[in-house]
């Protein structure tokens, strides 16, 4: 609990850092981004005015002062070009629901190709299964995703007769997206649970238990696989979290309404109040999933002792 809260308590100056930096370099930015299109129609004393009203006329520190304490009510602002005078908190609602049926669905799947393909690897190393896995993880880390995202978009939907586009009415235009976002995915957990697997092969506590006579399947399942799983423990957290930010190509790539790509386009038309939710979201996303991990792994393996120096992490 010790090292729990003085985590907790870290992760929030840490955010705290960085929202206020971001809050201070958006202040920086034209004042265009506070009009959209308007800009041009309005005379001087328009533009001032606005400006007086949205609070941004006033010192720096005031504006700070104000922004924390709407952030402490729930208050994220409202949209001021992407969907002008709509309240942020429904903007991103709307997404993150998108983003995280769709991201879940391709972590449950990758979490369970990926684990099983690894732990094959592993155990029939330098085999068929070790070989057939090795040539996926480097073609999936090789060839850009945007060749493969296209050819499966293209091929599949002939192939298989699926939908080319998200259609929210159609549970058959999930398949391509889910498909897709889970590639990446899978190559990279069977590539290091592997990895864990074959360095916890060659310790000393496996020739035991072989010399013991336990089988290698039981060596696998109750020792190497447990152990190997460990450091893994550290990153599901982040990418579980990660799920809600959608991803920028996949979701434009078959038109699919979630937060993937919408920082960008909030930065492209200025839209400094979303900006700044949203920063603050993949912000926090970050920060938690870090310091989940960090748990995890002491949940997973009670010889990490979190809170003792020289064990520390």
């Amino acid at each position: 609990m010790k090292y729990v809260l003085i985590r907790l308590l870290r992760s929030v100056l840490t955010l705290v850092i960085v929202v206020t930096v971001v809050f201070l370099l958006m202040r920086m930015m034209p004042i265009e981004g506070y009009f959209g299109a308007s800009f041009d129609k309005l005379d001087e004393a328009q533009k001032t005015a606005k400006l007086e009203n949205l609070g941004l006329l006033d010192p720096w520190y005031i504006q700070l002062k104000n922004f924390y304490n709407d952030l402490i009510k729930g208050d994220f602002g409202e949209s001021i070009t992407y969907r002008p005078k709509v309240a942020i908190t429904k903007i991103l609602g709307e997404k993150l629901i998108t983003s995280l049926r769709f991201g879940m669905a391709s972590l449950g799947i990758s979490l369970v190709v990926g684990l099983s393909l690894g732990v094959l690897m592993a155990r029939y190393k330098g085999k068929f299964w070790d070989k057939l896995g090795t040539c996926y993880v480097v073609g999936a880390n090789a060839v850009p995703v945007v060749i493969y995202y296209l050819l499966i978009q293209v091929f599949f939907t002939q192939i298989f007769n699926l939908p080319l586009l998200y259609d929210k009415t159609d549970p058959k235009s999930w398949i391509l997206p889910v498909f897709c976002l889970s590639l990446v995915n899978i190559a990279y957990y069977a590539m290091w649970i592997r990895r864990y697997m074959v360095d916890e092969l060659n310790k000393d506590y496996v020739r035991l238990a072989r010399a013991k006579g336990l089988k290698n399947k039981e060596i696998m399942i109750r020792h190497v696989m447990r152990n190997a799983f460990v450091p893994m423990a550290q990153y599901l957290p982040a990418s579980i979290l990660y799920t809600v930010s959608g991803s920028i190509y996949v979701e434009s790539l078959f038109s699919i309404p979630g937060t993937g790509g919408l920082l960008v386009t909030a930065i492209q038309r200025q839209d400094n109040t979303l900006v700044q939710a949203l920063v603050l979201l993949y912000s926090s996303i970050g920060i938690i999933g870090l310091m989940l991990g960090d748990i995890l792994m002491a949940t997973f393996d009670p010889r990490i002792k979190l809170g003792n120096e020289g064990g520390s992490r």
